[in-house]
This record gives C-alpha cells, structure tokens and sequence, in this order.
C-alpha cells in the first residue's frame, strides 16, 4: 500500500531532468508515426541496446510495440515545436516535415543532435506501460545543445564557468 498518489509520484518523478526524444516508426500500413519520449535510457553496450517506454493507452501504441524497426532522434534545444508537435495526440502529422527514410523505412529527420536507427529486440511489461528494448543498428552524432525537460518544462544547459 502506498501512502502518495499518482500526482504526487509525477511532480516528483518530473524532477529529474531528462533529455527530449521523438522516436518514429511505421504502421503495419506503411504510414508513418511519431511520438516524444523522455523515457529513454541506454541498457547495454555489447550487446548495444536501449530503451523506452510507451503507455498503454497512447496513441500508435500498436505502431510502436509491433513495429521491426523505429528511430529515436535526441533532439536539440531549439527543437521544442517538435517535440510538442509529437507530445500532442492531435497534432501528429508529418505533412510540413522533410523525412528521410532509414532502416526498413523508418522515417528519419535530417534535423537532430543524436539520431538512433534501432531493431526492435524485446518489449516487457511494466505497470500502465511497455518497456520498448531496441537493438542500435545505426547511429549519427550531430552535436549542440540538447533540449531538456524538468519540472513540467523545457529547459536549457547553462554553463558553470
């Protein structure tokens, strides 16, 4: 028995900061879909896996727990109109957007700070949610200054010295 709820629990797991993601993947139709994570952490280097995870309830849930392969693009800290493009059940089309297209078709952004083309490896239980376990195939390093969230917000890197 807990003695806090679910409110509570997020104000204070959204105290720790965490970087922005949009992973992206195919539908079983071929169309494509998108949607932010802060979620993500490394798992292991050899083999090269990661992970993320997705609720239950979310929109493209099906997309993302069957999909072969998907992409999760880091993105920087001016990128915050695309990550609440994909945060925003509404609002997830593509139709503005130059995509590429990568490993089994995935759509890719040419626009990032870290991108990861992955096989999808394992998908476990976890509570409301679906642990999402990716193998690396590909990665491209950009660089600059990545796009942050904390305490419900976007934020920024600011130097010490």
């Amino acid at each position: 028995m807990t003695e806090f709820d679910t409110r509570q629990l997020r104000t204070t797991l959204g105290s720790f900061a965490t970087g922005v993601t949009v992973v992206t993947t195919l539908d079983g139709d071929g169309s494509p879909k998108a949607m932010t994570a802060n979620s993500f952490s490394s798992v292991s280097l050899d083999p090269p896996l990661i992970l993320w995870s997705i609720g239950k309830d979310a929109t493209g849930f099906e997309a993302f727990t069957q999909c072969r392969n998907f992409a999760v693009h880091f993105l920087r800290q001016d990128q915050k109109e695309l990550s609440s493009r994909f945060a925003n059940r509404e609002a997830r089309t593509f139709d503005d957007l130059a995509l590429e297209h990568g490993i089994g078709k995935v759509p890719l952004f040419g626009d990032y700070l870290a991108r990861l083309q992955c096989e999808s490896y394992e998908c476990l239980p976890g509570g409301d949610h679906i642990i999402v376990i990716g193998k690396v195939l590909d990665i491209d390093l950009k660089g600059g200054d990545p796009l942050l969230f904390y305490s419900g917000q976007y934020r920024q890197l600011v130097d010490q010295d």
